[in-house]
């Protein structure tokens, strides 16, 4: 099918299961300045009227016409998945469904010339992500997975911290830590213990940021071998809850992490090389700011005899960046560059090319697992 034909500049967007996450989204579309909510679809029609009825009360939706006049439009609710792709005013959907459904529904909105922005991990396996993003290029559609920090401009910033070879030098080691301490009914009741809806656990709903800030600091290439062990786990043992990863580089760099349902919220990051270090405290869901920050040091031990004096070099980084919810927020970001993509009729080709690697990782971690933690390259 060909893509859905819009004349103006502002893209029409679906969303398809109103998970938690969606809401942010939402909000995401209506402060990018070129994309409106048009439609919501899930199971249950009212599920999809109450999500739209509790996001419009804080966030109206707005379409803002080319002489700059907003007027509310109301998207509407629904209650079957195909009924919303079939429709000639979605342009874009966002697919917030659990992980061992999204293949299917990727694949019909590729067939239905709408271009995707899908919930991470983006697939069970590294074959279904093949022909998820397969079908899109068929398609000539955009393919973007949702991680929000992509689209920071902490990013490219702190890129410049990391290609300082006076204070910082090479790059050695790249250290990762996302955690949250899940409630008693976690594991009964939320779909990301469940290995029927999201088999990877906390390495899917957290490792995936992991895996994907130690690619990027990598310059995108892929580790050559990893090894990876579950701690912890749900559902008869199928689902991590406690995951710890190592990856190797082709140039000695190497990358660990550690994710958790069961420790305190923590989204911790150290770039180690070989004059300094960089720490970031806050790399998937920034602190409540203005600025987005990270900290460069280069701390020295002075030693001469009796004395041995560790001195403290510290230098705070930052970028004007405000943590959520307001245009220059790294998810308003994400919509308005993926919308761009859609009205220039030029797909991301490096946004699915990203995803595939850091689901290819994520498959690799999880083999290893099943084998112990033994080292196993990423194919």
């Amino acid at each position: 099918m060909t893509q859905t034909q819009n004349s103006n500049r502002t893209v029409r967007w679906g969303i398809i299961g109103a998970a938690q996450i969606a809401r942010k989204n939402w909000k995401a579309i209506r402060m990018s300045g070129n994309s409106v909510v048009a439609a919501v679809a899930s199971r249950d029609v009212t599920r999809a009227e109450a999500f739209i009825h509790d996001c419009s009360i804080e966030v109206p939706p707005v379409v803002v016409g080319e002489d700059g006049t907003a007027t509310l439009m109301r998207p509407e609710a629904l209650g079957d998945y195909q009924e919303l792709l079939d429709r000639d005013d979605i342009d874009a959907v966002y697919i917030a469904l659990p992980t061992t459904v999204r293949k299917q529904w990727v694949i019909a909105a590729a067939k239905a010339g709408k271009h995707v922005l899908c919930e991470k991990p983006i697939a069970v396996h590294a074959d279904d992500a093949t022909e998820m993003i397969a079908a899109c290029d068929e398609a000539g559609v955009t393919f973007m997975d949702g991680v929000m920090f992509d689209h920071s401009a902490r990013l490219p910033a702190m890129k410049h911290s990391l290609a300082d070879t006076q204070q910082f030098g090479k790059l050695r080691r790249i250290q990762s830590h996302f955690s949250f301490c899940a409630d008693d009914s976690f594991e009964s009741g939320n779909i990301r213990a469940n290995a029927d809806l999201e088999p990877h656990g906390c390495l899917g709903d957290l490792g995936w940021y992991c895996i994907r800030l130690s690619l990027w600091a990598a310059d995108d290439r892929m580790p050559v071998a990893v090894s990876g062990r579950s701690i912890s786990q749900y559902d008869g043992g199928s689902v991590p809850s406690e995951f710890q990863a190592e990856l190797k580089f082709d140039d000695d760099l190497t990358a660990g992490f550690f994710c958790s349902f069961r420790c305190v919220n923590q989204q911790t990051a150290t770039f180690s090389g070989d004059l300094g270090y960089i720490t970031l405290d806050d790399f998937v869901l920034p602190f409540v700011d203005a600025e987005a920050k990270w900290q460069c040091h280069t701390h020295d031990l002075q030693i001469d005899n009796c004395r041995w004096n560790f001195g403290r070099h510290t230098q705070a980084q930052s970028v004007w960046e405000h943590a959520a919810g307001e245009p220059d927020s790294q998810e308003v970001q994400m919509i308005r560059s993926f919308s761009e993509c859609v009205l220039n009729g030029s797909p991301d080709r490096r946004a699915s090319e990203i995803a595939m690697k850091t689901q290819r990782v994520l498959d690799a971690l999880r083999r290893s697992d099943v084998e112990d933690g033994k080292w196993t390259s990423v194919s």
